[in-house]
C-alpha cells in the first residue's frame, strides 16, 4: 500500500466516515472544509494522534491520495493547481435541489460528473469511488481481506495506475474493488442505477411515501454484505436515464 496519508478535502458526513475508517486502519490522515482548520478540532480530537486539520490546498500538497469529498457545485473551488499530479477519488453525486442547480452537459449525457470533476482537475488522475455507499454501511460493512462476506466497491477512471493505487486504499479500509472502466463509463454506479447505495442496505419498506422518507431510512439502515460478482452483475444490467438526483 503505496497510501500512508490521506488527505480529506470536505469533512461532511462521508468525509468524516471515511476518515474515521482511514485512522483505524493505520493511515496518517488530514482533514479540511471550506470554514477553516479552526473548526475541526473536534474532529480532530475524536481521531487521535494520527489526524491533523489543515486547508484544502495544505491537504493537496501533503498527502498522498486525497479525496474530494465536497458537493459537486464546490468543484470549482477545489485547489486546481496544488492537486496537479495528485490521484483524487471523487465520491461527488450529482444532486438538483432546484432547477436553477442543473448543469447541461449532465443532463444530456454529454458527460458523466466524474468526467466534469476531471475537467476542472486537468492536472490530476481522477477516479470515481466511495460515492455509492452510506457513512453508515461504510462503517458496518467492513471486513478483512479474503472474509466470505467482504463487500465490494465499484470505481471507474481513465489512469490505470491510479485506478490500482485506489483499490489498494479500499483493500486498506475493508473492501473489495470492482473496476467499472473509464470515467465515462462511471454512470453504471450513479443515482438512478441498481448499483447506488440499494444494495447495501437492502429493499426498503413499503411504506415510505416520499424521496426524503427513502433517503432517511438509507442513511439510518445496516449495512448489507454486497460480493463482488454482484457488483457486476448490477452495473452490466444498469441502462443510463436521466442524469442527477431530484429530491
Amino acid at each position: 500500500m503505496s497510501t500512508s496519508t490521506l488527505g480529506i478535502i470536505g469533512a461532511g458526513a462521508v468525509g468524516a466516515a471515511v476518515a474515521r475508517r482511514a485512522v483505524d486502519a493505520g493511515l496518517e490522515v488530514i482533514v479540511s472544509n471550506s470554514r477553516g482548520p479552526q473548526t475541526l478540532a473536534e474532529l480532530v480530537a475524536e481521531l487521535g494522534r494520527r489526524a491533523r486539520a489543515a486547508t484544502p490546498a495544505e491537504v493537496a500538497q501533503a498527502a498522498d491520495l486525497v479525496i474530494a469529498s465536497v458537493p459537486l457545485s464546490a468543484r470549482e473551488k477545489l485547489p486546481r493547481s496544488e492537486l496537479a499530479g495528485k490521484t483524487v477519488i471523487d465520491p461527488m453525486n450529482y444532486y438538483v435541489p432546484k432547477p436553477e442547480w442543473s448543469v447541461p452537459e449532465l443532463d444530456s449525457n454529454e458527460l458523466t460528473s466524474s468526467e466534469l470533476v476531471q475537467r476542472r482537475l486537468d492536472g490530476a488522475r481522477v477516479v470515481k469511488a466511495l460515492h455509492n455507499i452510506g457513512p453508515k454501511q461504510l462503517r458496518d460493512l467492513v471486513r478483512p481481506a479474503g472474509a466470505p462476506d467482504r463487500t465490494a466497491l465499484p470505481l471507474s477512471g481513465d489512469d490505470p495506475a491510479a485506478k490500482e493505487e485506489v483499490a489498494d486504499l479500499l483493500d486498506v479500509l475493508g473492501f473489495d474493488a470492482v473496476d467499472l472502466g473509464t470515467l465515462a463509463e462511471s454512470w453504471r454506479s450513479e443515482p438512478n442505477t441498481p448499483l447506488y447505495a440499494i444494495p447495501y442496505v437492502g429493499q426498503p419498506p413499503s411504506d415510505l411515501t416520499s424521496m426524503q422518507d427513502l433517503v432517511a431510512w438509507v442513511q439510518a439502515a445496516p449495512g448489507v454484505p454486497v460480493p463482488a460478482a454482484r457488483v457486476k452483475d448490477l452495473a452490466a444490467a444498469a441502462v443510463r436515464g436521466p442524469a442527477g438526483f431530484r429530491m
